[in-house]
């Protein structure tokens, strides 16, 4: 064979293998980016779902604390069914997150802070052994609320990093992925004692 048969072939083989090696490179890249952004998103989930076993938590106390209050507070009665019905709408949305159910928990936060604030107004309501038990309850969901919103609010910044900076980027765009809502108190969530029958008859 000709020298310049075995310099084609070489040639060739080189272009072949160089080929082959960047293609090599491509893959592991989209592998090593698919994983990580499939494992932001689970981690996403993830902590969405710790969000949403303190929030059943919230629930749970709700019809207790309606009636205690009720025998102490019996004048108080258009609050109490206000958060009641808040309470019976977010059951129906559990396992969902949305810019709107969260909006809804912030304002039922807000409302349970206004009815353990009544406690105030009737100093036998306020020293209900029952209703003392159920504000400690009370007080420790909302610590595990916000510790487990501080997660889930930190796995979405993540994963909108990932979606939105290069090069993950790249392999984002062709994947269907799901928007992320955070999970951010309300300044109104945040007072600690509010003028509960000016909020419902606002």
């Amino acid at each position: 064979m000709e020298p310049t048969s075995f310099g084609f072939l070489w040639e060739a083989t080189k272009f072949i293998f160089g080929f082959g090696g960047l293609a090599l490179i491509a893959a592991i890249f989209f592998v090593v980016q698919y994983n990580s952004i499939i494992r932001i998103k689970n981690k996403v989930a993830e902590s969405f779902s710790a969000i949403d076993t303190v929030l059943q938590n919230r629930y749970n106390i709700i019809p207790n604390l309606v009636e205690i209050v009720k025998q102490y507070a019996s004048h108080e009665k258009d609050i109490l069914d206000n958060v009641s019905k808040m309470r019976s709408e977010l059951l129906s949305n559990t396992g969902k997150w949305s810019t709107d159910r969260f909006e809804k928990e912030n304002q039922l936060q807000a409302g349970l802070k206004s009815i353990f604030a009544i406690g105030e107004n009737y100093p036998d309501l306020k020293a209900s052994a029952n209703f003392l038990e159920l504000q400690t309850q009370w007080s420790e969901i909302e610590d595990r609320l916000q510790g487990a919103r501080r997660a889930y609010n930190a796995a979405v910044k993540l994963f909108r990093d990932k979606k939105e900076m290069f090069p993950s980027n790249i392999i984002a765009a062709m994947m269907k992925l799901p928007t992320y809502d955070m999970f951010k108190a309300e300044a109104a969530a945040k007072v600690e004692k509010m003028d509960a029958k000016a909020m419902f008859n606002a």
